[in-house]
C-alpha cells in the first residue's frame, strides 16, 4: 500500500467537497489514447508539447515510453493504458503528445489527442468504488462531461506505481 503524501491529501479533499462549501469548479486537461478519456488537472500541468521524438530506456517498465526533451528538460513519459491495464500500446517513434506534470520527477503523460480545457465542480466527481486495485491507485474518480466519461488521473502517484518494484539506477562497477 502506498502511504499518502500531503498533495495526495489534498487531492483527497478535493473529492470530500461538500455542497456547504459552495461549487468548487476546477479546470481539467481532457485527453485520450485509444478509446478512453483521460483527464489532469491543469494546475498539475506544466506544458503540453507535440510532435516530440522519444528515445526508449532499455529494460523499463512497460508504462515507460521512454524520454522526451521539452524546454531543454528530459522527461520521461508515461502510458496511462499500460499503468492502468498492462497492456502495450504501439507507439510511433514521435509522441502525438506529451503533457509535462509539474514536480520534482520531471515525468509526463502520453497522449494520441489532447482537448480544450473543461471546468467542471467538484460535486460531479465519483470516487473509484474499488479501494484496492491499481486503477484505484492511480485515479482520483470520473467525471461525465458531455455525454462523455473521464477518469481522472493523480498524478502524485503516476510515477511511483509505474516503476513500482524496480530499480530506478543501478550502479554497474
Amino acid at each position: 500500500m502506498i502511504d499518502r503524501t500531503t498533495s495526495e491529501k489534498a487531492a483527497a479533499e478535493l473529492l470530500d467537497a461538500s455542497p456547504e462549501d459552495g461549487a468548487q469548479l476546477h479546470d481539467l486537461l481532457p485527453f485520450t489514447i485509444g478509446h478512453q478519456t483521460f483527464a489532469v488537472f491543469t494546475d498539475q500541468i506544466e506544458t503540453t508539447a507535440e510532435a516530440r521524438p522519444a528515445a526508449p530506456l532499455p529494460r523499463a517498465p512497460a508504462a515507460v515510453v521512454g524520454v522526451v526533451c521539452v524546454h531543454g528538460h528530459m522527461i520521461t513519459v508515461l502510458d496511462a493504458i499500460a499503468m492502468l491495464t498492462g497492456s502495450l500500446t504501439d507507439w510511433p517513434p514521435t509522441l502525438p503528445f506529451v503533457l509535462v506534470l509539474r514536480g520534482n520527477e520531471q515525468v509526463g503523460l502520453v497522449a494520441e489527442t489532447c482537448r480544450d480545457t473543461v471546468t467542471i465542480s467538484a460535486e460531479d466527481i465519483e470516487p473509484v468504488a474499488s479501494a484496492g486495485d491499481l486503477k484505484a491507485a492511480l485515479t482520483l474518480g470520473t467525471v461525465v462531461y458531455a455525454g462523455e466519461a473521464m477518469m481522472i488521473l493523480d498524478t502524485t502517484r503516476l510515477f511511483r506505481c509505474a516503476v513500482q518494484r524496480r530499480e530506478r539506477r543501478r550502479r554497474r562497477f
